[in-house]
């Protein structure tokens, strides 16, 4: 996979909420364990123009603290989806196909394969950001670049409310 990326991209990133809550819980072995997008989304862009950011999520409890700050900090949005996220993902960035150069999408699902396929087929650069452990391989071997999330890219919530697992979180160093 090259990472020849022109800095004048515009890049589109789409979420699969669900795919990456559960992956990171997976590996952290802990409910609590979140994405740092903070961190995570300068990272992604590596001086590239954020065009969209977009966090796609199944049901109908999402946090409006994540919305607000999506929000304030990148002017991103969520979407509550009715099932799963993988085909109002797959709509917008069909959609988002003509009006940017690169799209992100934070999912290690198989099902957006062919989403790949038929945006790499359209010119648009497309990029995988998600757990190595949990990412399908076909996933990576179709995508332009793949970004594997550590737990640099994740925190430990520890507010009022936070569901803790009664295993610990494991360092991955």
């Amino acid at each position: 996979m090259e990472r020849n990326i022109i800095i004048d991209q515009s890049v589109a990133i789409l979420v699969d909420g669900n795919n990456i809550e559960i992956s990171i819980h997976t590996v952290t072995e802990n409910e609590a364990a979140m994405v740092n997008f903070d961190t995570l989304v300068p990272r992604l862009l590596d001086n590239r123009a954020l065009n969209r950011l977009i966090y796609f999520r199944e049901g109908k409890h999402i946090s409006s603290k994540l919305a607000e700050r999506l929000h304030n900090m990148f002017h991103g949005s969520v979407v509550p989806c009715h099932k799963s996220a993988d085909i109002p993902l797959t709509i917008k960035a069909s959609q988002l196909a003509t009006k940017v150069d690169t799209i992100v999408i934070m999912s290690g699902d198989s099902d957006y394969v062919e989403l790949v396929r038929h945006l790499k087929a359209e010119g648009v650069r497309v990029e995988i950001a998600a757990v190595e452990q949990t990412t399908a391989a076909i996933l990576k071997d179709e995508a332009d670049y793949f970004h594997p999330l550590t737990d640099e890219d994740w925190f430990i919530y520890s507010g009022k409310g936070a569901k803790q697992s009664k295993k610990k979180s494991r360092s991955r160093r």
